[in-house]
């Protein structure tokens, strides 16, 4: 792991693109450090490496396998002291400005005119001593069960997070994604019952996606809901399967699936011109997607792409002209008609804790 972080540093002296990853309950670290700094795009999701998708755009970045060097690494365990919650700082500063906009968002769903709509918000702070090597360590240590990544391109940024959702695992013709809704703390077990404000945003969630692959599978099966836990908080999950049909692709299945209604709203055209027009900030790569864009498998040599929702992320900045280092974080929080902008608020704030811990 040693040798796997000194090639971390000197790619980040060099101001040469990386990309260091773990996937959930693995202990492996896999590195993509690229050879040139030049500026790649996918441009239909057919080329081999690693993507990084934004939000709003079609401007997907792609670290291609073909120019870079690839590494792996097993993980080994550091203790690391963690802050108390309660030491935690709080931002009140953007409060009153988020719950009226989830007010806003309240009464245009109960005009009828969205269903549901997912808002969120920024967050930055200072890192006075940020370090990638040990910040990166405590994430992937803290989050076993999430995506746990840092990217960087000189001409783009870093970024960094700790990801709960799937949004796509392809092997040829056949699929898995997810639904992804709800949030609650998670206090000693996952055996909690959920509220009917967040039962009926999950259900949003996986009504949408099952209705939208209908026209490009052949086969798609569903889970029963079930509770997931995500370091300190909890998420109502359903497990989506199926079997793309003969003339469908990886693109098309994408295209329906970002942003889905957990990172945007529903129905989602509508949902994401609110969020344009209403939030006030631009989300970059945050709620974006990334991963692995047809890597062939060991197993069976078959290509497989294994794709996350860009979640519990930080932007990195430092502007070279001052010690201090910036956090950006994103937060985002499901409204519909039940929403109570202050309860959306401490959910907010909750989530944007448990990136706090990593880096504080």
């Amino acid at each position: 792991m040693i040798d796997f972080f000194i090639k971390v540093k000197q790619q980040e002296a060099q101001n040469l693109p990386f990309v260091i990853y773990r996937k959930p309950n693995k202990d492996k670290l896999i590195g993509y450090f690229q050879q040139n700094d030049h500026l790649y795009f996918s441009e239909n999701l057919e080329e081999s490496g690693f993507v990084f998708a934004p939000f709003d755009n079609n401007q997907k970045l792609l670290i291609p396998k073909d120019q870079a060097v690839k590494l792996e690494s097993k993980m080994s365990v550091v203790k690391f002291d963690t802050i108390a919650t309660e030491a935690i700082p709080r931002d009140e500063s953007s409060k009153a400005a988020f719950e009226a906009i989830v007010k806003i968002a309240v009464e245009t769903i109960s005009n009828g005119t969205i269903n549901k709509v997912v808002l969120s918000r920024k967050e930055v702070i200072e890192l006075p001593e940020f370090e990638l090597v040990s910040v990166f360590t405590k994430l992937v240590q803290t989050y076993p069960t999430a995506f746990c990544y840092c990217w960087y391109h000189p001409k783009i940024g870093m970024w960094m997070g700790a990801t709960p959702e799937h949004l796509l695992n392809a092997k040829k013709k056949s699929f898995y994604t997810m639904a992804l809704a709800g949030t609650q703390k998670y206090v000693d077990t996952v055996d909690v019952n959920w509220g009917r404000k967040e039962m009926e945003e999950q259900q949003f969630v996986t009504d949408f996606i099952i209705d939208n692959l209908k026209d490009i599978t052949t086969e798609v099966s569903v889970s029963s809901p079930y509770t997931l836990q995500a370091g300190s908080l909890l998420h109502i999950k359903t497990d989506i399967e199926g079997i793309l049909d003969q003339d469908s692709n990886l693109e098309q299945v994408v295209a329906v699936l970002h942003p889905t209604p957990a990172v945007c709203g529903f129905p989602k055209a509508v949902a994401k011109d609110f969020i344009l027009e209403n939030e006030n900030y631009h989300r970059e790569y945050y709620t974006g997607f990334l991963g692995e864009l047809n890597k062939k498998s060991s197993g069976n040599g078959k290509l497989q792409s294994d794709l996350y929702v860009n979640l519990r992320c930080m932007k990195i900045e430092n502007n070279n002209t001052s010690e201090i280092t910036k956090a950006s974080l994103y937060m985002g929080c499901g409204i519909t008609k039940d929403s109570v902008p202050e309860d959306e608020w401490k959910e907010s704030e909750n989530k944007s804790i448990t990136m706090k811990k990593i880096v504080l």
